[in-house]
């Protein structure tokens, strides 16, 4: 278990869809400021290098404010920066294909959308889950909504931590009680907002009175 269940109270995914004119690491920043626990750099339409020249200067900026940074899918970025870790999908390669690759030390999330996927993760050697779209989402085009039950159930079917994700924000974060989660992931909850840092310490707030 290489994850600190506080470190995934508030994890934020980025989006560029939002920047208009400003740069993400401005954005990250304000995000940082304003209580993010622990940070996935999501970029799906860059090259591997410039992909890597992202995370390296994200993670110096991590690195200032000490939360750990997570590369979502390639492990081969997560690799070249050394990153605190890596975020795969159902379609990436299996968290102990992962592990061979980073090491024993490094963090390894898993999305699952079903008990048996929550539990295939744990055996792998997953050290966190994160499962949904829970309020469904429009990241991802191709994201079913996630119930509230299903949700209960991955979160009672293993020992490892779960963050919920998908169309979380400071508005629903509440009625996400009594799932059994340790934190939520959020995107446009933070990317999207006019005022990001007031954003942020809203939800950080908001998801210590869920927890």
């Amino acid at each position: 278990m290489n994850i600190d269940k506080k470190a995934l109270r508030l994890y934020a995914v980025t989006d560029r869809t939002w920047l208009d004119g400003r740069t993400l690491y401005d954005d990250v920043e304000k995000a940082l400021k304003g209580g993010v626990t622990l940070l996935q750099l999501r970029e799906k339409n860059m090259s591997t290098d410039n992909f890597i020249n992202s995370a390296k200067e994200i993670k110096s900026l991590c690195e200032k404010y000490n939360v750990p940074l997570i590369i979502n899918d390639n492990v081969d970025v997560a690799k070249a920066v050394n990153a605190d870790g890596v975020h795969i999908g159902q379609n990436d390669m299996p968290a102990h294909e992962a592990r061979k690759i980073l090491g024993k030390n490094k963090i390894i999330g898993v999305t699952a959308k079903t008990v048996e996927q929550a539990q295939k993760a744990e055996k792998d050697g997953a050290d966190y889950l994160g499962s949904g779209a829970i309020f469904g989402t429009t990241t991802k085009g191709d994201a079913k909504k996630m119930d509230m039950q299903t949700l209960k159930s991955i979160t009672s079917s293993v020992n490892i931590p779960v963050v919920a994700i998908g169309g979380i924000d400071g508005d629903n974060v509440l009625q996400l009680k009594g799932t059994g989660i340790v934190g939520a992931a959020v995107v446009s909850g933070i990317f999207a907002q006019d005022d990001i840092e007031t954003a942020t310490k809203d939800l950080y707030n908001k998801i210590g009175e869920m927890i």
